[in-house]
């Protein structure tokens, strides 16, 4: 079946060819039977030995259909991603029962930027999915037989035991090749089909990440590299699960990592590496939490403390202590905007008198998708398009949409940027959370800070993003 300009095919018909092989043939499947096989070929190509290869090569009877070049084109681009490492054999990766499946596979994720491998179960067929600039894409199913194997295989590499299906376990593999070393966070979920298994890529150098170039103004870096460069005081960063906050921290301890300066962090898990700083893993299950980690950081003569997550009211008091104490304290919290850091604090019970006098930075983000510059399209905007109470600053009349070419995958995005709202708290913003003036609205409107849905909205403005990715957060504006 043909779609938007591309043939649509199942990802039980996708991987039965390697993407190295879709390429070089210029093939993309058609439909299987246990001795034919039918391709869709590009109808430029008039080499009469094609078919005779492709009889060799799979050892079935092959059928070609002839097919616009175009099209074959959009198809090898979406469905076939073409990787830094070249895949040699196609039985070590398509065949679950190869002892090179696991390998092979956590290199394609590591190559196509996947951040998140997903391997699960249900009643009647196993799949793997990649989660690719924040969205999951299904890449190959696998046979329910050999299931349990493969997830035998992972639990061994990452020392869980092979024997415990009834509860989650977690782990880690240190992954080890001749071109790149990484940490992979192990986590496992007993589901009602079998366990599911989620593969975190870790540990990516942090030398590269840089302030400027994260998605801040100008007026936002200013505020921002004000906040981090007092003594003491506390940096929160809130935001949901996978919008960067991590990010942001080590571009905050690029800055902040000098000789004279001893900054020391705890972590779970350990996403970057960066030279010069001591890094601590957490681990619950023998006592290291953030609490404790931080009592034993205020021994250890830092300058610089970094927490992962604030999770509870005892982390929060010590951090608080910790910034009283004369030592800047980095951390995040789980929360929907800047200033509801401060309420968040305040029921986790720490004293709002407490929050003034040490908070230097509260700062909220999201993760944006950006359009893809070769392709998308401007077109004429309709305001219904907007969130039902959303009010836009300014009119806007044309935007631009996805469309999708060979240099994106036929996604229509490329890359991801950060939008933030940062409110740094002066003296009058101090007085407010002491006599518990916390009223979101009126504070982020009446100092003229801006808000996540303008730094949103103001990306939309420019082109860079489309209305369907910033909706969700112009919705909670």
């Amino acid at each position: 079946m043909i779609q938007d300009g591309y043939i649509k095919i199942s990802t039980e018909l996708q991987q039965l060819i390697t993407a190295d092989q879709a390429w070089h043939y210029q093939i993309i499947p058609k439909s299987s039977t246990n001795s034919t096989l039918l391709f869709y070929v590009d109808n430029s190509i008039n080499d009469d030995s094609l078919k005779d290869e492709l009889e060799l090569l799979f050892g079935k009877t092959i059928e070609l259909e002839r097919i616009d070049s175009d099209i074959i084109s959009k198809s090898l681009g979406k469905y076939y991603r073409k990787k830094k490492s070249s895949i040699n054999s196609r039985a070590s990766v398509y065949s679950e029962k190869s002892d090179d499946f696991l390998i092979n596979l956590i290199n394609e994720a590591n190559d196509i930027g996947s951040s998140d491998i997903h391997i699960e179960t249900y009643e009647e067929r196993c799949r793997v999915r990649m989660r690719i600039d924040g969205k999951l894409v299904e890449r190959y199913v696998l046979n329910k037989d050999d299931y349990p194997s493969i997830i035998n295989k992972i639990k061994i590499k990452a020392n869980l035991d092979i024997a415990e299906k009834r509860l989650p376990q977690d782990g880690r593999i240190f992954f080890n090749t001749e071109d790149q070393k990484f940490d992979i966070r192990v986590s496992v979920l007993p589901t009602l089909y079998g366990e599911k298994v989620v593969l975190r890529l870790l540990s990516k150098d942090a030398t590269d990440i840089d302030i400027e170039y994260l998605g801040m103004t100008q007026e936002q870096i200013a505020n921002y590299n004000e906040g981090i460069r007092k003594p003491h005081g506390i940096i929160l960063i809130s935001g949901p699960t996978g919008s960067g906050k991590t990010t942001t921290l080590y571009a905050t301890l690029k800055i902040l990592n000098k000789e004279h300066s001893n900054i020391v962090t705890i972590e779970d898990p350990i996403e970057y590496t960066l030279e010069g700083i001591n890094q601590v893993q957490l681990k619950e299950s023998i006592g290291l939490t953030f609490a404790s980690a931080l009592r034993t950081f205020l021994r250890q003569d830092p300058d610089v403390i970094m927490l992962g997550e604030i999770r509870d009211g005892e982390t929060a008091k010590m951090a608080v202590r910790a910034a009283l104490t004369g030592h800047l304290v980095l951390s995040t919290i789980h929360t929907n905007s800047a200033w509801g850091t401060i309420s968040r604090l305040i029921d986790m019970g720490v004293p709002p008198f407490l929050i003034a006098s040490t908070l230097n930075l509260s700062v909220a983000q999201r993760l944006v998708r950006l359009l893809c510059p070769l392709c998308k399209e401007k077109v004429s905007f309709d305001s219904t398009l907007y969130p039902r109470n959303f009010k836009a600053p300014t009119n806007i009349e044309k935007h631009f949409i996805a469309k999708g070419c060979d240099d994106c995958y036929y996604t229509g995005y490329k890359g991801r940027k950060a939008v933030y709202e940062i409110i740094p708290i002066d003296h009058e913003l101090a007085d407010n959370i002491k006599l518990k003036n916390i009223d979101e609205n009126e504070i982020v409107e009446v100092n003229n800070f801006k808000s996540l849905s303008d730094s949103a909205f103001e990306l939309f403005a420019l082109g860079e993003t489309s209305i369907e990715e910033i909706y969700s957060i112009l919705i909670n504006s």
